[in-house]
């Protein structure tokens, strides 16, 4: 807690950095830098020049130099995705996340509409009990209700008679963190990735089995193309949430044969989670782990065009898009940056079971036979390495797709791209990220009046369509 002189002297730094930034002659055109990133909250600064020349006479077509810009400098969104980081760049990839679901759900971005009319799953696999956790209760139960239990080797015990609600901070932590199986949770995580992908082999080979097929024959007649979107549960394990649709043998432009259905796709999905198994290197330390999915399985179909039954596509892509976001926001999903050593986790304002996790990462990630893991380097994020969106080929665009065409329509420049006889020189260099205290206050400013619009023009959408008996 800083006293009144620290604070004082806090905002007397601010008030002068503000008075400093409108009393620039330039003031004008930095704002609308700022106002162009939408708010950042820590955009990337750039020095630098690109010209355009026609090759053949060597007349200049373009060319633009930050010499003239304030501070000799080029502001650019950082395009973080968390939204504890970055509100106005996290909802642009938000945006974007829910362009590239429905996409693949019911055409667009060069997927053909009539996929609404394939089996399509909402899939939700869990991870594994590492041991009990205090849970969310509703309707006054109690959590872990014990009328007659021993205590467990450490002294606690195993029940828990409180009701808890989803604000309290004692949910999805270990009842005994002395019995929590803290390696094998860790090495759940790190073996994530080939989970799936044991899995999304699985369903061909279940659902080749099911219908009578070969495994060879099968990948002639569909494609499993999906989209998965990672989500730390209140007890910092990863799950994952997947949009699954099955298409004919060339993807999105062919339609799956007559007997692929949203119901032998839903039963297939279970028996193919429940059928993997890994297995860790064995460790003089650890052991040797079995790696599998979790019990709860949800997997739910998607509603067909002028269906009734199902989840709705906008629905799905707007909750993917929200976890999209989230990332390391939760805090039991660790940190949203790389730690350098032991301190960095003792330092940590996270809870004692994340930090336990992050420990045995460290700790983990020292043992030889475990290094190709590279724990360590994984440790902020409690050891999972995986994307937090990933996608099948057959998925439709691609996040890269989409900024791409953002950038061409919003370039104030001149494109000579298909000028044949333009050449275009560009230099640019990093110089540094972020505002100082006033531009910070200015650019938050601007992202919440950006953010209020939008939600004013939804409102005013939304009530356009009530009244024309459109929405």
């Amino acid at each position: 807690m800083l006293d009144r002189a620290a604070r004082l002297r806090q905002l007397s730094e601010v008030d002068q950095d503000l008075i400093r930034l409108v009393q620039d002659p330039r003031f004008g055109r930095w704002l609308e830098q700022v106002s162009s990133t939408g708010g950042c909250a820590h955009p990337i600064q750039l020095s630098g020049s690109t010209t355009t020349r026609d090759a053949g006479t060597g007349e200049v077509l373009h060319h633009y130099d930050t010499a003239t810009e304030p501070g000799e400098r080029l502001l650019i969104r950082c395009r973080n995705r968390r939204a504890t980081v970055c509100a106005p760049c996290s909802r642009i990839h938000a945006g974007d996340t829910f362009h590239l679901v429905p996409a693949r759900l019911g055409g667009g971005k060069s997927v053909p509409a009539d996929v609404r009319e394939r089996p399509r799953l909402f899939l939700t696999l869990t991870a594994p009990s590492f041991g009990p956790v205090h849970r969310t209760t509703a309707d006054g139960q109690r959590c872990r209700p014990r009328r007659h239990a021993d205590r467990c080797e450490h002294g606690r015990s195993p029940g828990c008679p409180a009701a808890h609600d989803a604000t309290d901070p004692l949910v999805g932590q270990p009842l005994c963190s002395g019995c929590y199986d803290y390696p094998a949770h860790v090495l759940w995580h790190a073996y994530a990735g080939r989970l799936w992908k044991a899995f999304t082999d699985n369903l061909y080979h279940h659902l080749a089995a099911r219908t009578g097929h070969t495994r060879s024959g099968l990948r002639r007649t569909v494609r499993i193309s999906y989209a998965k979107v990672a989500e730390y549960q209140k007890r910092a394990a990863v799950h994952v949430h997947a949009v699954i649709r099955l298409d004919g043998a060339h993807g999105p432009d062919t339609p799956p044969p007559p007997w692929a259905t949203a119901e032998v796709l839903a039963t297939v999905v279970r028996t193919a989670a429940a059928a993997v198994r890994l297995h860790t290197p064995h460790s003089r330390a650890l052991g040797e782990h079995e790696l599998r999915w979790g019990a709860q399985l949800d997997a739910r179909p998607l509603r067909a065009f002028g269906g009734r039954e199902g989840l709705a596509d906008d629905a799905v892509a707007a909750y993917v898009a929200k976890y999209v976001t989230k990332g390391a926001a939760d805090a039991s999903a660790g940190l949203d940056h790389p730690i350098t050593g032991p301190n960095d986790i003792a330092a940590a304002r996270l809870s004692a079971h994340v930090r336990a996790l992050m420990r045995t990462c460290w700790r983990l990630g020292g043992l030889p036979e475990l290094e190709p893991l590279r724990l360590r380097a994984w440790a902020h994020s409690l050891g999972y390495r995986g994307q937090i969106l990933t996608k099948s080929r057959a998925y439709s665009t691609t996040y890269g797709a989409l900024r791409a065409e953002r950038a061409d329509h919003e370039r104030a420049a001149p494109d000579y791209a298909d000028e044949p006889h333009a050449i275009t020189h560009a230099h640019w260099r990093y110089i540094g990220s972020g505002h100082t205290p006033g531009a910070a206050l200015i650019a938050a400013g601007i992202a919440e009046d950006q953010a209020q619009n939008r939600e004013i023009a939804r409102a005013e959408i939304s009530r356009s369509g009530r009244a024309d008996g459109t929405a």
